[in-house]
């Protein structure tokens, strides 16, 4: 058996939100029973697209002082992580321009100087001085 699949067009959808604004329903439900709407949550989606934001659902945030802490300690660590990630790819950027040149000026090709002295991380593990 197969299952329907109802597409509403975007004029309808505008109506609908625009009968909830203008108060023809006093509720998400009553619009869904008068225009026989299935979806439980098909008209919140419409709101959340044309709707203003009386209609939206207001989102109230309690915390603890210790998880606002914990919030801002984060915030900041992830700046920090951001700004260690952005100066460790301005050095790899700067390496790979300086061995450019350098193998430039030495007279070797840079990717038969990259394959002869590779170093993987296995080997530097064994190896490590």
């Amino acid at each position: 058996m197969k299952k329907l699949t109802i597409r509403y067009s975007e004029a309808f959808k505008r109506q609908v939100v625009g009968e909830l604004e203008s108060g023809k329903f006093p509720n998400v439900g009553r619009a869904q029973r008068a225009y026989d709407i299935c979806g439980t949550r098909t008209i919140q989606g419409w709101i959340r697209l044309y709707g203003s934001l009386e209609l939206q659902p207001k989102i109230t945030r309690i915390q603890t002082m210790k998880e606002q802490d914990e919030l801002k300690s984060a915030r900041a660590r992830i700046r920090a992580l951001e700004a260690a990630l952005s100066d460790a790819h301005i050095d790899c950027v700067l390496e790979g321009a300086y061995l450019k040149v350098a193998c430039r000026r030495m007279g070797v090709d840079l990717d038969d100087f990259k394959k002869k002295n590779a170093v993987t991380l296995s080997q530097l593990r064994r190896n490590p001085g």
